[in-house]
């Protein structure tokens, strides 16, 4: 019995030591990751590829118009904010991406390194720049808080939980085997796109999002509205503690809750008042004499 919790102990600590803790933006939650930005946006980038391969883009220049521009606005902030609090690497090897593609489902995501695909079924609920910006910030903080990689973690560390022996066996070369487990992991059905990350995560983005949103000069206060009209799309009143989403009710309180630091990082744009001067115009009229000269004869 003693050498079984030794065994579990050695397990635990190998794993620990093999991870790396970062800090997540904004939040300042610790995290523990298990693999590298290098393993995870691999693995992304080729499945943001595949999905687009079949994937039709949107036909609406306009719409394709406002999706890039609000998402690379929010980039643009993201990366400021961080090269200014000394994080710029976390977000180096990133390629920001934004497509719009022919899709009615209301729905939009974000892979590892800032891939994004928003589907035209979103645009009549968001229905202005400022709410897409609440969507697409809240996907852009699951790439910056690396919630795929620690799910992926999360998965390893299970693994090893269930097959003890074997993990203890292979947990001393553990640091040379990584790319084996991911592709493990992978194996399984680990999907990016299709990825539900957990309320712990899902809060932490909207979080995250609504100050995102702030930054790139989007008002965060059109967030409870945009999250009403969400709530009524639904079609499923799906209990919050059997959802890996909070409840709408709970999302928009929340929402509420962080909207004083929101705006904090919000500054409205400056409206410019022209005033026209009226200006007086005299006339001035020049009235000519006409001088008749009479000759006396």
């Amino acid at each position: 019995m003693k050498m079984k919790y030794f065994l579990m102990s050695l397990v635990a600590a190998v794993l620990v030591s093999c991870g790396t803790t970062s800090t997540v933006p904004i939040t300042g939650r610790k995290q523990t990751l298990m693999v590298s930005d290098g393993e995870v946006l691999s693995l992304s980038t080729q499945q943001y590829q595949e999905f687009m391969q079949t994937a039709k883009l949107s036909t609406n220049a306009t719409n394709t118009a406002m999706v890039k521009r609000v998402g690379q606005n929010l980039a643009n902030a993201v990366v400021s904010y961080l090269n200014a609090n000394g994080l710029a690497s976390e977000v180096s090897n990133y390629k920001w991406t934004f497509n719009l593609v022919q899709n009615n489902e209301v729905n939009a995501w974000c892979m590892p390194g800032g891939l994004i695909c928003v589907y035209e079924g979103l645009l009549p609920v968001t229905q202005d720049e400022a709410s897409l910006a609440i969507v697409l910030g809240h996907e852009i903080a699951h790439a910056v808080a690396k919630h795929s990689a620690e799910q992926m973690s999360t998965q390893m560390k299970q693994q090893y939980g269930i097959q003890i022996g074997s993990a203890v066996a292979g947990a001393l070369g553990m640091g040379a085997n990584t790319q084996s487990i991911v592709q493990a992991i992978v194996a399984q059905g680990f999907n990016f796109k299709n990825l539900k990350y957990s309320r712990d995560h899902e809060n932490e983005a909207d979080h995250m999002g609504l100050i995102f949103a702030a930054m790139a000069g989007y008002d965060p206060q059109v967030a409870t509205s945009f999250w009403q009209r969400m709530a009524s799309q639904s079609s499923s009143q799906t209990a919050e503690f059997l959802s890996d989403h909070p409840s709408d009710a709970t999302r928009i309180k929340n929402i509420q809750g962080w909207m004083p630091e929101a705006l904090k990082y919000y500054t409205p744009p400056k409206t410019t008042t022209t005033t026209t001067a009226k200006k007086a115009t005299t006339t001035k009229k020049t009235t000519t004499k006409k001088t008749t000269t009479t000759k006396k004869k």
